[in-house]
């Protein structure tokens, strides 16, 4: 099964940028970039990476991000994602990128843009892999981030730009709050894929289907307790992004006995597999397949629809979906 898994073509819709960095990637950012809170010997990360809860995951994200201070930087992360990507076997990707808190951090706006513009060419030209942006929201800086994150999105659009998402909190952080900004961009064809009951209940989810007009929703596990929103969602065709092993790590979720992954499955919701952020969950894409494996009892063919269903949910053209179904077909007959 592990064989079966690590040869079979993949989409990865949910990882974001800076939480993708392996710990050797984030111990050099945190050594060459002096005065912040990241330790700089390997032991102490680890323990930095011991999350709490959900409040606490947020925080060390954010002094983790604030490591970011170049265009080198960005464009390193993007090269070292696409690398863990292609090790997976994943053919494409949508990466989460959080515009604000680069910026904050000094990086040009027109900076940022070539910054991704040219991990995105390295990525496809040395590691095979096919990337896109989505660019997000930190919900907790507020309704003017909002904007400022939709302006520059729409401004400097760089290649493989598909998608604007909401992230971060979300107690405390309603999503009908960045209804403006998700126009902007939905005006601006962008697609629209924001984090949703992920540490707040089915009510989350509804906000971002009717106020924001989610077409995918990001995480989404509180959808099973509420069986009109598991129709919807199954009705509707509404992929829910699910990352296991991040819901464990922050504690969005208790314990994998409890996840609700197979009652979305059961109740036909599109579900597609993702990691969220690998580096700081020390885990990647093929865990997460030999993970619902074990935990679920997904068979080879269960994971090969898993992986197709991820195509199909992508933001990409026809003619790579095609090409990456094909695959999958045939490692599954193999």
């Amino acid at each position: 099964m592990r064989d079966f898994i690590h040869r079979l073509p993949k989409a990865e819709l949910h990882v974001h940028l800076v939480g993708s960095a392996s710990m050797d990637t984030v111990l050099d950012l945190a050594r060459r970039h002096p005065g912040h809170e990241v330790p700089t010997e390997l032991e102490r990360l680890r323990a930095f990476y011991e999350f709490t809860d959900f409040a606490h995951f947020v925080d060390v994200y954010v002094k983790v991000n604030q490591l970011v201070r170049t265009g080198a930087d960005v464009t390193a992360l993007t090269v070292g994602l696409a690398r863990d990507l292609a090790a997976n076997q994943v053919r494409y990707a949508e990466v989460t990128v959080t515009p604000v808190p680069h910026i904050l951090m000094g990086i040009e706006p027109d900076e940022l843009a070539e910054a991704l513009t040219e991990g995105r060419r390295l990525a496809l030209r040395t590691h095979g892999v096919v990337l896109a942006w989505v660019f997000d929201i930190a919900g907790s800086l507020g309704y003017e981030a909002g904007i400022t994150t939709a302006e520059w999105a729409l401004r400097h659009r760089p290649a493989g730009t598909v998608g604007f998402g909401l992230g971060g909190k979300e107690a405390g952080v309603p999503r009908e709050r960045y209804r403006v900004p998700f126009d902007m961009a939905r005006d601006g064809g962008l697609h629209l894929v924001p984090h949703a009951g992920e540490t707040t209940g089915p009510e989350t989810i509804w906000s971002a289907l009717t106020h924001l007009r989610a077409e995918r929703i990001g995480h989404g596990t509180s959808a099973v307790r509420d069986t009109n929103l598991l129709a919807h969602l199954a009705g509707e065709g509404i992929p829910v992004e699910v990352c296991p092993t991040s819901n464990i790590r922050t504690r969005a979720v208790a314990t994998l006995a409890e996840h609700p992954f197979p009652r979305l499955l059961d109740a036909g919701v599109p579900v597609t597999l993702a990691t969220d952020d690998p580096g700081m969950f020390h885990t990647d894409l093929e865990r997460e397949y030999l993970l619902v494996h074990e935990h679920f009892g997904l068979s080879r063919g269960d994971l090969a629809d898993l992986a197709r269903a991820g195509v199909r949910a992508a933001f990409c053209g026809d003619d790579l979906k095609a090409t990456v179904l094909a695959e999958i077909d045939a490692v599954e007959r193999a």
